[in-house]
């Protein structure tokens, strides 16, 4: 190293430290030291160093948090030991019964419990080599998760670098949403035009399978530690739960160790009074015997371990007032029934909308406007009205009548008989066509960026889109003559839309938001037909013959093409230059990538990361998010990063665009 280069190392090892022990006491501890502005300026002068000096970037860098590659994939991993799920209990009778058991396994051993919270977030794994951060694995079915490291990465609570030099260990941990953020994100999310989210616990699984890790760090996760596992450190849990908080890890302050079942108890009781103090949500709490000898003699299940249990409190109701019905027609013309309700508390959030699910639920439950009703709000259930408190109900309250007509376009409302559904099906319909541009310009369809809520809205009602074929006939002066739309913003949603003509035609499919049709069965029609024009002249007994392609969704696609209406839609796309038909591989066809796993990283200017993926598989190859060494060949397009630089260390074969687009020749026009 030159004597410039040893200067320029020293200080960005430096930063890199003070930067990680901001973060640590920021995230963690949560007594930060110095203010935004000054944790700013220091991340900016190191971001500029290692601009200057790539060659001298550090894993743990809290610059490598979030990276610019598009994971359109998540790779499996096998757990080295499985993440079990724990058997539940409701009542003390079966907590009892729990320590019987094991007490039974262990006669004359002494025993210890430590009872903690039960995070209601989403469980996640990480390994740690030499003290880095390796690896970040969902639970998956238990056995195998996916890898999205670089999602985990993104979550400061969780560090790059421990505190000790620990040659190997695994951290499991819940990834969770305090409800600050939560209702902060949600508040931006209605802002913006888009849904809420049902609860923290949906917000954060949602948020940890984004296939952009930008997206992922705006969410600001949580991440709580608790269990250690290490080669020959069979420390027991209490103590290993110590051990994590001195590698710089959280754990959950909220833990006890136990004697017996009534301390246990006592421990329930507190936190199920104390739980609406807490800032993130909880539905219990987990019990696990606390020596490790103990655990492995008690052994598992093939589902759950015998050393630990959760004990589950009952979902969280409240009382509101219902002030009326409102009504909202889907994308696909479902009316559901939503409850508009006075503000209230209930489970660390503030409610002001239930669902009511259906006609039948109503009827079934006699909700009428102006009742008192309670809440529920338990797991993963969005919020819903149990029951009505008749006693209080209003003495004009009359019998809640579902309407016949639709509430946004009065055309004649149908029930089908095979299902419980009342819909819409106008395809004039406002609501429908809508709710069908959104689908279409959403990311994982045709992917228009600036094509929000706000700006369909505006289209449909000034009556210049009335289907998803008239985006493309949409001029500059139209769009920059709308509120809220500058020229500028004209022009990238018209560059958005042309870019979008460049989707392969599985995501088209997909984009026309036929019922039944999804990513994966659009992917399975386009493979096996080729082209839509194939795909209308096919009878759906035929299409069903495709494997996977069932009864439903062949009589789905069949009816949809024969409509002339929607084939209109259909030629409006192919007239503006939409992908309809993609090319039937010859069986002799070279595929230059055939058999090789990939990995694109930096921006390519010829293809987007969805179409070089495409690409990819089209050409043989396997498109997959991380270098390892079974990586064979790595893409590298502008501001490539850690990526490259670990493919420069295992010897991988590199290529930039140009050479890329060399090798595979006119195969990538």
């Amino acid at each position: 190293l030159t004597t410039d280069n040893c200067l320029m190392s020293k200080r960005i090892a430096q930063l890199v430290a003070e930067l990680n022990e901001h973060n640590y006491r920021y995230a963690v501890l949560n007594a930060p030291v110095i203010s935004d502005r000054a944790y700013d300026d220091l991340m900016r002068e190191l971001i500029d160093l290692e601009a200057r000096h790539p060659d001298l970037i550090q894993p743990d860098s809290p610059t490598q948090r979030v990276t610019s590659d598009l994971t359109q994939q998540f790779p499996t991993v096998q757990h080295d030991v499985p993440m079990l799920s724990l058997d539940n209990t409701y009542s003390e009778d079966e907590l009892r019964n729990f320590e019987a058991r094991v007490r039974r396994e262990l006669p004359d051993e002494a025993l210890q419990y430590v009872a903690e919270l039960k995070i209601d977030g989403v469980a996640l794994s990480l390994i740690y080599e030499n003290g880095l951060l390796l690896r970040g694995v969902t639970r998956g079915n238990g056995v195998q998760g996916e890898d999205i490291t670089p999602n985990a990465k993104t979550i400061r609570a969780i560090p790059l670098r421990l505190k000790e030099r620990v040659r190997f260990c695994e951290i499991r941990g819940e990834v969770y949403l305090d409800h600050n953020t939560f209702e902060a994100m949600n508040a931006q999310r209605e802002e913006n035009g888009a849904n809420p989210f049902a609860n923290p616990r949906n917000a954060a699984a949602g948020s940890l399978k984004l296939q952009d890790a930008r997206l992922v760090a705006e969410r600001r996760l949580s991440f709580f530690a608790y269990a250690f596992r290490a080669p020959d450190q069979p420390a027991p849990h209490a103590e290993n739960l110590t051990r994590m908080e001195a590698l710089g890890l959280p754990v959950n302050p909220h833990h006890k160790l136990c004697d017996n079942v009534d301390e246990i108890l006592a421990f329930a009781r507190k936190w199920q009074e104390e739980r609406p103090d807490l800032s993130y949500d909880i539905d219990g709490i987990v019990i696990k015997v606390n020596d490790l000898v103990q655990q492995n003699k008690l052994g598992a299940t093939a589902k759950n371990p015998r050393w630990a249990i959760s004990y589950k409190y009952s979902a969280e109701q409240a009382e509101t007032v219902l002030q009326n019905i409102a009504l909202q027609v889907g994308r696909t013309g479902v009316i559901t029934p939503v409850a508009n309700l006075e503000l209230v508390q209930l489970a660390g959030t503030t409610v002001k909308r239930a669902t009511l699910h259906n006609a039948e639920e109503i009827q079934r439950k006699d909700i009428r406007e102006g009742d008192a009703v309670i809440l529920e709000k338990g797991g993963d259930v969005i919020p819903k009205v149990v029951r009505v408190v008749k006693a209080k109900r209003p003495k004009d309250a009359v019998p809640y009548v579902f309407p016949e007509t639709c509430p946004v376009c009065e055309s004649d409302l149908v029930k089908d008989e095979s299902e419980v559904a009342i819909r819409c099906v106008n395809p004039q319909c406002a609501a429908l066509i809508k709710g069908n541009i959104r689908h279409f310009a959403s990311r994982t369809a045709m992917d228009i960026e600036g094509l929000g809520k706000a700006l369909v809205e505006q289209l449909v009602d000034e009556g210049l889109v009335r289907d998803v074929g008239d985006l493309y006939s949409l001029t500059l002066e139209q769009l920059a003559g709308l509120d809220r739309m500058a020229e500028k913003s004209a022009q990238n949603v018209l560059a958005a839309l042309e870019e979008s003509k460049r989707q392969p035609f599985h995501r088209v499919l997909f984009a026309l938001g036929i019922r039944h049709i999804g990513a994966t069965v659009a992917r399975t029609l386009a493979d096996h037909f080729h082209c839509i024009d194939r795909l209308r002249e096919t009878p759906p007994e035929k299409i069903e013959a495709v494997h996977e392609i069932g009864a439903a969704i062949a009589e789905s696609i069949h009816t949809y093409l024969a409509d002339e209406g929607n084939w209109a839609i259909v030629e409006k796309l192919r007239k503006a230059g939409v992908a309809l038909a993609s090319e039937s591989p010859a069986e002799d066809a070279p595929k230059p990538l055939d058999g090789e796993t990939v990995v694109v990283t930096g921006t390519l200017s010829r293809w987007g990361r969805q179409q070089v993926q495409d690409l990819i598989r089209a050409l043989g190859g396997t498109p997959t998010s991380s270098v390892s060494k079974k990586t064979d060949l790595v893409i590298a397009g502008e501001r490539a990063g850690s990526k490259r630089a670990k493919a420069e260390q295992l010897g991988i074969e590199i290529l930039d665009e140009a050479a890329f687009v060399k090798l595979i020749g006119d195969n990538g026009a």
